[in-house]
Parts: structure tokens; C-alpha cells; sequence
């Protein structure tokens, strides 16, 4: 495919060094610590949030609606639920499930726990019955707390396990609207010392700080361990390197603080920067610019779904009268770039890329375009026979990397500085996403699972999840790419493209399921036009499915492609609207059970 091929020229990175001079020496201190941070190193989210407290007591860390909250009073109070903790049982290695949803209660307890050497269970509050049964039992927690937006959920919990919520302590912290029975910590915590628990400073970079939970798109949730030294270096290389945050700047975010993005790339770049934190309990669209300004925010965090959203919003007065001089995020697609960009004058976008599961993270810290940017950790981006679904072998059984501008599988090494901490009580899994004697015997490598092209000077661009990537009339189909061109359509809001099985052919066939905007009907002719101008003929998708509304997506606003994948092309047996691309001069046409006998006995050759 011809799209998303751009290669960094050393002409451009000249340019953008030149730009960024005033910054390198702030940027070669930070990557020195990076280099040198050692799990053995005393440090944990509580000790970098005391440093904060007793650097700029009086300085505002958290906005929170109409409250303000200073760093020396909110470690004050993260003192106090901290040793209400130690006094009824948590210590060093114990899990404490947190179920609450955005709000400074569950930045004091996230912290409380972590001064004691605990770790915080970040638990989705959206989740429901058996799924919360599933991630509980996987992280094991000595106890759960729960705060307002999470009663819905342990209610549901209670309902369906209740022998779980009997033998594991509850307590609420906080108003717990209906839980008014469980032992409240918040009026325990009251009467407790202010003052820095002991066993802060006995906490090492190498502890776990949290058990955060994949976003489940490809089945039930799997929990990543989070050590204090990645959410301190996630600090450095997103707050430092990137943003360049300073004590003046108020740092906007909106996502959950159950997902990485905002858990450590915002909150740990605001501590490890001692700057400012405006956070909101959800995201709204509606509400987003008007928030920006009240906080008068000068930087915001981001998925690209949250991009698109707001791109497709109409036009408001306050969406460019702000003080926005930056933004961090991860997932902002390149055929939106320019678009986002101009539309809100944001003048600088630090993409970035990293999986709470990972040991590697690239941000684009020289502010180029369409880029998740740099690392300075090792990494290789070797060949994939997508077709084969496995990465390409030479005769000795080595792997082989990839030439500049060519697209393969990300591999980073895994190393004492750079050490792989695996899926929480999933062994088998852990193992799976390792790689051994990739280029020499005994090296060691953590497979990304994802494709991505090498630009050149060490600048990636991602390009697809493997197995979302597919094989038609033999060509590689990225669908991202495949995606981005049907949402280019004026038309259409919202597109998921995959690939499905058809009998009587290799590969898969494209297919792509559509939201149309409002009071809009689909043109089966005029959309293939569309799509045959933009796309090479083995790119355009065979089948259309025209979706109701929006697609189901998980809490974090990624679109659940698993389960599309599932149903197929068979969904207009449900009473959906499909239609199959048999005949290029009549474009697509509606699918019925004549077309599909046709397909399925290979009378007809797609």
C-alpha cells in the first residue's frame, strides 16, 4: 500500500534538532537518568510525591472541579490513609484492589498504598459481574476499597460472588452512595499522623507499584505489573523530555486512571516535574474545550479515538481560544494529523508509543509529523511473513532486520535496565511474548506484537497490530491504513476494517464495518468509486456492513475488532445491512442468500 510510507530525511531532523536545542542539555540529564535508574535504587511514586511536597509545598497539584488541592496538603492526606492501612494489615507486597472512578480519592489511595510498598489494584469500575470476578482473581487483593463511581460494580460483584465479597475485607473511603455499611477509611483516616510513613523510603524502583488491566479487545482482560522504576521513567521521558513540563504548566486529563496512558504517562509527568494536574472524572466531548479553559490547562493527554471525537464534533468558540502550547498522547492517526492540529492550533503533538506490558516506549520528543517518535532504548524491527504469521528466520535460524522506510515486527531487548515484568499470574502468557536467541545465542527480546516501519534515526511509525494485518491476492492489507482512507469519506464517521475467511480463496477478504453521519444512506456505487480512487484494487474491502449508531468499544475507546472478526460477513442473517463487492461497474450491492450460495460454492470469484 502507498499510504503512511513517510522516512525521516536528516534535512527534516536538522531542522527540528535546531528547534529543540535550547532543550538539550534538560534532555541528555533526563536520558542519563533513564540509562541509570537501577531496580536496586530506593525510589517509588511516594518518595517522588514527598520530594514534591517538601520542594513547593504551597504549589496547586491537583484541580479537580471547583477543588484545588496543594502538594504539601495532598500528601498530608496520603499520609494519613496510608498509615490507616498499615494499622489494620496492609504491608510491603500486598495487593489492594481500588474501584472508584476519576477523582482525588483515588489519587490518595493509589499513593497510600504505594507508601507502604503495597500495590494498587487499578480496577476498571465499568466492569461488571463475572469479568470483575476474573480480574480480581487474577491480581489476588488482601483487600478492596471503594470509592464513588464504584458502586454500581460492586454491587454487580456482590450479586453474583457473593462468597467473595464476604471473605475479602471491603472498606469504602469516602460518600459510596447505597454502601453505607462498609467501614468507612476516610473518618478513620482523620485521627491518623500527617506525617511520612517509615517504609516510604524502604521501597525500590523494582517494587510493583500498580496491577494495571489490558483493555480487553481480544478476550477477558490480563493484568500487567507496573514497577515504580517504568512509572518514574515514563515521568521522565513523557514530562521532561517531551512536554518539557514546567511549575507553571496545568496538565489536562481526562482518561481513566485505570489505563496506562493516563495512570503513568500523565500523572507521573506532572509528579516527576512538580507541575500541575487538572483532572476530570470522564471524557466529553461537549465538555472538553470548555474544561481546558476553565483550568486554563496548557498541555492535555490523548488517545486518538478521543482525536477523532472531537474532530467530529461541531464547531465551538472555545476549541481554539485556549493556552494550549503541547499535547501527549498515543494513537493519533496520520490522515488526522494535520487536520487536528490546525482545526485547535495545537502547536506541538508528542505521539507516543508503549503497552503496560511492555519494556519499551518512543515519544516524539523533536515534535516531527506522523511519528510516534524516538526511543533510546534497543530495539529492532525485524522481518514478518504476515501470511505465515511469524516473524522471517535466515538459514541459521536468525532473525533479520528490516531495511529503512520497511515496514516489520517491533522487538525490544530485554536487559536488567530494561527488564520484562510479565503479565500478573499468567505465566504462559508472559512466556509467549518472549523471544530467545533472536540475532545471537542466549539474547533475549520482548515481542511488541506490533508492525511497525523503521523512518530511519531511530523514529518508528506504527502501522498495525499483527493478525489485524492480512493477506489478499497476495498482498500484505494493513488495515489502520485501509481505515483511515474510508474515514476520509466526508460520509462516514467512524470505520473497523479486518479480515474474514471466504471459501474458495487465499488469504482473507477485506471487510469493514461503517457508521454513516447522521440522516445519511449508503451508496453502494458511489462508495466503491470512493474507495478504488484511494486504494490499490487487493486493498478495497470485499464486504461493507453498515452499523447502527457507533461500534461497541472498551472503556478506553478502543473499538472491540475481536468481535466483529467473530460474526463476519454472515451478520446480515441478523437483519444487518452487508453488502459484497462482486462487480466493479455496479460498485456494492446488498448481500442476500442467492449472492451468498454463489460465494460459498466459489461460483462467484471475488
Amino acid at each position: 500500500m502507498q499510504t503512511n510510507h513517510h522516512t525521516h530525511r536528516f534535512s527534516e531532523l536538522f531542522r527540528a534538532l535546531v528547534r529543540f536545542a535550547p532543550r538539550i542539555p534538560a534532555f541528555l540529564r533526563a536520558n542519563r537518568l533513564l540509562k541509570t535508574a537501577q531496580r536496586s535504587d530506593i525510589g517509588s511514586t511516594g518518595l517522588f510525591l514527598e520530594n514534591a511536597a517538601r520542594t513547593c509545598p504551597n504549589r496547586i497539584f491537583l484541580r479537580f472541579e471547583s477543588e484545588q488541592i496543594t502538594y504539601k496538603r495532598f500528601n498530608q492526606q496520603v499520609n494519613q490513609l496510608a498509615h490507616t492501612l498499615a494499622a489494620i494489615g496492609v504491608k510491603k507486597g500486598d495487593c489492594v484492589a481500588l474501584l472508584f472512578e476519576n477523582a482525588p480519592a483515588l489519587l490518595i489511595a493509589v499513593f497510600a498504598v504505594n507508601k507502604l510498598g503495597a500495590v494498587a489494584g487499578m480496577m476498571n469500575h465499568k466492569q461488571r459481574a463475572g469479568v470483575l470476578v476474573h480480574s480480581l482473581d487474577i491480581i489476588q487483593p488482601k483487600m478492596m476499597i471503594i470509592g464513588e463511581g464504584g458502586e454500581s460494580a460492586f454491587l454487580s460483584l456482590r450479586e453474583h460472588n457473593s462468597g467473595l465479597t464476604e471473605t475479602m475485607p471491603c472498606f469504602r473511603y469516602g460518600r459510596v452512595a447505597g454502601e453505607t455499611a462498609l467501614p468507612d477509611l476516610m473518618e478513620r483516616a482523620r485521627e491518623a499522623s500527617e506525617e511520612n510513613p517509615v517504609t516510604t523510603s524502604q521501597v525500590t524502583l523494582g517494587d510493583t507499584s500498580f496491577y494495571v488491566f489490558t483493555s480487553g479487545t481480544t478476550g477477558l482482560p490480563k493484568s500487567a505489573a507496573m514497577t515504580h522504576l517504568r512509572w518514574m521513567k515514563a515521568g521522565v521521558g513523557f514530562g521532561r523530555m517531551a512536554l518539557g513540563l514546567r511549575a507553571n504548566d496545568i496538565h489536562y486529563c481526562c482518561l481513566p486512571l485505570y489505563h496506562n496512558t493516563a495512570l503513568s504517562a500523565s500523572l507521573s509527568s506532572v509528579i516527576m516535574t512538580q507541575s500541575s494536574l487538572a483532572l476530570a472524572r470522564k471524557f466529553s466531548a461537549r465538555q472538553f474545550w470548555h474544561d481546558i479553559s476553565q483550568h486554563t490547562a496548557t498541555t492535555f493527554v490523548y488517545i486518538g479515538e478521543l482525536c477523532r471525537y472531537l474532530l467530529n464534533q461541531e464547531e465551538q468558540n472555545g476549541e481554539t481560544h485556549h493556552q494550549i502550547r503541547a499535547v501527549l498522547g498515543n494513537g493519533l492517526r496520520s490522515e488526522i494529523w494535520d487536520q487536528f492540529q490546525t482545526r485547535f492550533k495545537i502547536p506541538e503533538i508528542y505521539e507516543l508509543y508503549g503497552a503496560s506490558e511492555g519494556n519499551i516506549g518512543f515519544v516524539n520528543v523533536f515534535n516531527l509529523k506522523r511519528t510516534v517518535g524516538f526511543s533510546p532504548m534497543t530495539f529492532a524491527i525485524v522481518q514478518y511473513d504476515v501470511e505465515q504469521d511469524q516473524p522471517v528466520v535466515n538459514s541459521k535460524g536468525r532473525m533479520q532486520r528490516v531495511k529503512k522506510g520497511e515496514v516489520g515486527l517491533l522487538l525490544a531487548e530485554v536487559t536488567n535496565t530494561t527488564p520484562f515484568d510479565g503479565y500478573t499470574n499468567n505465566e504462559a502468557a508472559s512466556q509467549a511474548k518472549v523471544l530467545k536467541n533472536v540475532f545471537r545465542t542466549g539474547d533475549c527480546w520482548f515481542n511488541t506484537g506490533d508492525l511497525v516501519r523503521d523512518q530511519g534515526f531511530r523514529h518508528i511509525a506504527f502501522i498495525d497490530r499483527v493478525g489485524d494485518t492480512f493477506r489478499w491476492k497476495s498482498e500484505n492489507v494493513a488495515t489502520t491504513q485501509v481505515e483511515a482512507e474510508i474515514q476520509s469519506n466526508p460520509d462516514v464517521s467512524e470505520a473497523v476494517v479486518y479480515g474474514v475467511a471466504v471459501p474458495h480463496t487465499e488469504g482473507r477478504a477485506g471487510m469493514a464495518s461503517v457508521c454513516l453521519r447522521e440522516n445519511l444512506s449508503f451508496d453502494g456505487a458511489r462508495f466503491y468509486r470512493y474507495l478504488r480512487a484511494k486504494l490499490p484494487d487487493y486493498a478495497v474491502p470485499i464486504f461493507v456492513r453498515i452499523q447502527e449508531g457507533y461500534h461497541e468499544t472498551t472503556t478506553t475507546l478502543k473499538i472491540k475488532k475481536s468481535e466483529l472478526k467473530k460474526l463476519g460477513y454472515r451478520v446480515w442473517e441478523q437483519g444487518e445491512s452487508v453488502y459484497v463487492l462482486v462487480n466493479s461497474e455496479r460498485g456494492y450491492e446488498p448481500l442476500n442468500s442467492e449472492l451468498l450460495e454463489q460465494i460459498e460454492k466459489g461460483e462467484i470469484r471475488l
